[in-house]
């Protein structure tokens, strides 16, 4: 019988991943493991394993310190990263204070990893048992976790993380967000199609055998709606009328019969008004590339007037953009907010205030405190990340990675 000092780190850290492949419940994520580098090394930057996204980095000395079971808990955890894009779906996050959004992403993995693995085939003992772990975060995503945390947090973070949270935990590895960053834009998206078709292959063969459904990869096949065109088609469809016909933009209901006919069109459009969740989950990439897609489509229906909401548990900030203005409203608006998120106060606000628009949109991660309100007027919602949808309404979900 091989004892464990008689194999190299790196015959370990082979054993392990052949091992996780030899799991029947862990058939799906074959094609994950297979891509990027995974090495043992001997770099003091590297201390414990850290991951890009794409390649796997783990310390030689740390390696040595893990048994059979806790190797194969590290290599399924640095998996999971890659699995669930979290270097890049949740870089605004990361923005806004690293140390948080490290720990969040923790708690997600580690948390289904040891639900997982009551056998003890993955264990989250030794030197990595004071890694984040707590079972009241189950079922949520790292947005919301993110959220929980920061609300928790004793002292002000600083957006790095300098707050300490009370009971102790620590991720036990590193992410290598900056290592992610320096990947080229067609190296992101190259890697994004290869883990989708990963995920894919993996999700089809593990149904063959019989392994069983994976409620997170079969969340992450969905396919998903381009939220540009969604916005754009809300707009359009919401926002125009028949005063007078035209062939230059033909009617999207007939184009599938092969039949071009002209659309209606109105130089009558209303108050439009945008919602904006600045409860602290959108970063500020997500937000100009939101509202930059905003100004464009209002360019086409033109609408007499923008009004420019952003708010929490309260309406925090209210801009009015005129026709005239819309070229500048990306670079003049000036967000507003942070607390809770409860879109009541907006529905609460367009009543107090006789506001009588056309439609709203509403930006938002979808974890509200108080339901999705009463509305009075059409709304489309666009839920960041999270996958919820609206009980009233349109949604269309779009991923941050996406922006």
């Amino acid at each position: 019988m091989l004892m464990l000092n008689q194999l190299t780190e790196e015959q370990r850290l082979t054993k392990a991943v052949v091992s996780i492949m030899g799991n029947p419940k862990y058939t799906a994520l074959a094609g994950v493991l297979m891509i990027g580098d995974r090495n043992v090394v001997d770099d003091p930057s590297v201390p414990t394993a850290c991951t890009n996204g794409r390649d796997e980095m783990y310390g030689r000395e740390f390696v040595k310190q893990l048994n059979d079971a806790e190797l194969r808990f590290l290599v399924l955890h640095e998996v999971y990263h890659k699995l669930f894009k979290h270097l890049t779906t949740w870089r605004h996050l990361y923005d806004q204070d690293a140390h948080l959004a490290n720990m969040a992403n923790d708690y997600v993995i580690n948390i289904k990893i040891v639900d997982d693995n009551k056998d003890g085939f993955a264990t989250m003992t030794g030197v990595l048992e004071n890694g984040c772990y707590d079972p009241k975060y189950a079922g949520m995503d790292s947005a919301q976790v993110y959220n929980l945390l920061r609300d928790n947090q004793d002292g002000d973070g600083g957006g790095q993380g300098s707050g300490s949270l009370p009971n102790g935990q620590q991720p036990f590895d590193e992410h290598d967000w900056d290592g992610a960053k320096e990947l080229t834009a067609d190296e992101q998206r190259d890697l994004a199609r290869e883990i989708d078709e990963a995920i894919r292959q993996g999700a089809l063969v593990a149904g063959k055998m019989g392994s069983g459904g994976d409620r997170d990869l079969a969340e992450l096949l969905q396919p998903q709606i381009d939220w540009r065109e969604a916005l754009r088609e809300f707009v359009q469809n919401t926002c125009t009328g028949s005063d007078y016909s035209t062939y230059r933009r033909p009617n999207r209901r007939y184009l599938s019969s092969g039949m071009y006919m002209p659309s209606g069109v109105t130089e009558q459009v209303g108050e439009l008004i945008v919602a904006i969740d600045t409860s602290g989950s959108i970063g500020q990439r997500e937000l100009s590339a939101f509202l930059s897609e905003v100004k464009e489509i209002c360019d086409t229906v033109h609408p007499e007037k923008v009004r420019l909401m952003y708010w929490d548990t309260k309406i925090c900030r209210d801009e009015t953009y005129d026709a005239s203005d819309l070229d500048t409203l990306v670079q003049s608006t000036k967000p507003a907010g942070g607390g809770g998120t409860d879109v009541t106060c907006v529905t609460d606000y367009i009543r107090d205030e006789s506001i009588n628009a056309q439609a709203c949109i509403v930006l938002t991660d979808g974890h509200l405190y108080g339901g999705w309100g009463q509305w009075t007027m059409p709304v489309l919602w666009c839920v960041m990340d999270s996958g919820k949808t609206a009980d009233v309404g349109k949604t269309v979900h779009i991923k941050s990675r996406d922006m």
